[in-house]
């Protein structure tokens, strides 16, 4: 998916503010007893969807189509989330990227301005703390967003870190953006679709972020220009882009073979779940950041269990299903799994033993106490669409 963009809900907010506005109900300031709703909330509603709670928020899980039908219609044409729930974040001050490197296994300081990548906060054992899309705005700005399950203890996490920073000389501040929300716009059409909306050249951002397996954009807009921004999104794919809910969007990052941050990362290091890539050249070199040292071990040794995906017969695994060698003895568990609507089989990942890791691996899948035919499989499921330049 293509970057947390700034400067994009910038652009389109002003070409959205010369049009007539209509008054927008802040749900979100319930009471403490109630869910927490996004500023899209009516909307969501008023589109038939069917809110659950996520992550302390009431969200839509699906719509009037079915999740099998707005999965396929992601990947043939679009959709567009709702993502306001996640918290996005602003680091401020000439030392923000030096900051944040203590924090991340990220080359941000690599990151030409205006890009952006998926990176992991880390914590002294190496073990992952969440998953985030960072944006570097300018050389003293970056712009990030961390999801919303985790977003009380990462905010004290980076707090905690900044207070002993500054107090030993560094310049950084920080500004939560409560103010926004947060859209993500993915599938074939996202960028014809927002093309319409902005002047800007959508084929110079350049950047992709793993969210679906989409081409997409992630774009942050004051809440007042939400819905607006929604309708337009919308009205301009000519039906062809949905309103999309949790339901879909998991199924989706599955088939992706992307990891859920709760499901497949918590307490592994960013070596074990498979996201080598996303530490920098250079971070593995001078390592720097927390946990480098089991991180940079591992890397040298190999790590002791692997994220891995598999296929298999039966009803479908789901999350902590128990994965068996063909002699019945545990080497791992399922972190996440289900149908998949576009292969039409089953799929799941989760973690294995170092050398069932892989592709072609014959395994056992446990599923309410029997065990089913499985097989170590490549990911993604579904091959992915990030945009390429020519």
């Amino acid at each position: 998916m293509r970057g947390g963009l700034w400067q994009l809900g910038q652009s389109i907010t002003r070409r959205l503010a010369q049009a007539d506005k209509k008054a927008i109900t802040r749900r979100y300031f319930a009471s403490e007893a109630d869910l927490k709703k996004t500023v899209l909330y009516d909307f969501h509603i008023a589109h038939g969807g069917k809110m659950v709670p996520f992550a302390g928020w009431s969200m839509p899980i699906q719509y009037k189509d079915s999740i099998m039908d707005s999965t396929i219609n992601c990947r043939e044409h679009g959709s567009l989330f709702d993502v306001s729930h996640m918290c996005g974040l602003s680091l401020n001050g000439k030392d923000c990227i030096p900051f944040l490197e203590k924090l991340v296994i990220a080359d941000v300081a690599g990151l030409a301005p205006g890009t952006g990548t998926l990176t992991v906060f880390t914590n002294e054992k190496g073990g992952a703390i969440d998953d985030s899309v960072i944006t570097k705005v300018t050389d003293d700005h970056i712009y990030l967003v961390v999801n919303a399950g985790c977003r009380d203890k990462d905010l004290a996490h980076i707090e905690e870190h900044m207070k002993s920073f500054k107090a030993k000389g560094g310049q950084v501040s920080w500004h939560i953006h409560d103010e926004r929300s947060l859209l993500a716009l993915q599938g074939p059409l996202a960028a014809p679709v927002l093309q319409h909306l902005t002047k800007e050249d959508l084929s110079k951002i350049l950047w992709g972020v793993p969210y679906t397996g989409e081409d997409g954009f992630e774009i942050s807009v004051p809440s007042e220009n939400a819905v607006d921004l929604a309708k337009a999104i919308l009205d301009k794919s000519e039906g062809k882009v949905r309103l999309t809910g949790l339901g879909a969007r998991d199924s989706l990052r599955l088939e992706a073979g992307l990891c859920l941050y709760g499901n497949d990362m918590e307490h592994t290091t960013p070596v074990e779940a498979g996201l080598t890539w996303a530490i920098g050249k250079r971070r593995k070199a001078e390592g720097g950041f927390l946990g480098a040292e089991v991180i940079l071990k591992q890397l040298a040794e190999g790590p002791k269990i692997r994220r891995v995906g598999f296929s298999s017969s039966g009803p479908p695994p789901r999350s902590h299903s128990e994965i068996q060698d063909e002699k019945g003895t545990n080497i791992g568990e399922i972190t996440s799994g289900g149908f998949s609507p576009c292969l039409k089989k089953n799929i799941a990942m989760g973690y294995v033993n170092s050398g069932y890791h892989k592709a072609g691996t014959k395994v056992k899948l446990v599923v309410r106490g029997k065990a089913y035919d499985g097989v170590v499989t490549k990911m993604p499921f579904v091959p992915t669409k990030y945009y390429k330049p020519s």
